[in-house]
């Protein structure tokens, strides 16, 4: 069976990572910060880890990039500083103003706007970052996915990352901190290896290699019918 290729450019996603908590955090460095569903489900999110110089598994994405490297969600700025730092040339985009002024302190060039908006330099990207969950970004991985396509050039390869465990499911989730303050709802996604296959292989993508570090899952994803 053919599965078409969803079309990224009929997206137009709210912005993620809405609202004062995230922001507040992204300034402190600090949570405890949560995603929260209606039904009072929470997501803790690592916002130290973030905020840290990077561990030994961002390491592992870091020696993966070929220049030049595109962060998408590029948060406070860590994977971007520690590539530039190898001397390859990267760049990070966050819808976060407190995010982007995050990287911009910590050394890595950033812009600040969705990866559905225009991006410098399209088609000729090496590596696109997709870390910390952010294959959830605007709900909907297939168009998400598709829209990376995009941005690569022949030969470049997508480095993602999945959930530790198997999911796949899209939500409306708002971020919320310790004190019960919260943002505005937004939609995200969250898949497991196993979902993060199968949305790869539906919109084009091959899977070159999978691994593991410190409890995380990862996946270099190429385009299938571009030679690698």
């Amino acid at each position: 069976m053919t599965t078409s290729v969803p079309v990224a450019r009929t997206v137009t996603p709210p912005p993620s990572w809405g609202g004062d908590p995230y922001a507040r955090a992204m300034v402190s460095g600090r949570g405890p910060l949560f995603l929260r569903r209606d039904d009072g489900w929470l997501l803790p999110l690592d916002v130290e880890r973030w905020c840290a110089p990077p561990d030994g598994a961002d390491r592992t994405m870091v020696r993966r990039c070929r220049g030049p490297v595109l962060d998408i969600g590029c948060g406070p700025g860590r994977l971007v500083a520690a590539v530039a730092r190898r001397g390859v040339p990267a760049l990070g985009l966050d819808v976060s103003p407190a995010a982007v002024a995050r990287t911009k302190g910590a050394g890595g060039a950033v812009l600040c706007r969705s990866v559905f908006d225009r991006v410098p330099a399209e088609g000729r990207w090496g590596t696109a970052l997709l870390a910390d969950g952010n294959i959830g970004i605007g709900g909907d991985p297939y168009a998400l996915l598709a829209r990376v396509r995009e941005l690569l050039a022949p030969g470049g390869r997508l480095l993602a990352e999945a959930a530790p465990y198997e999911v796949d499911e899209r939500l409306t989730v708002r971020v919320e901190d310790g004190h019960g303050r919260q943002g505005g709802d937004f939609p995200w996604a969250r898949l497991g290896p196993r979902a993060l296959r199968a949305a790869a292989h539906a919109t084009g993508w091959s899977v070159a290699e999978e691994w593991s570090a410190s409890g995380r899952r990862f996946a270099s994803l190429t385009i299938a019918d571009r030679p690698a």
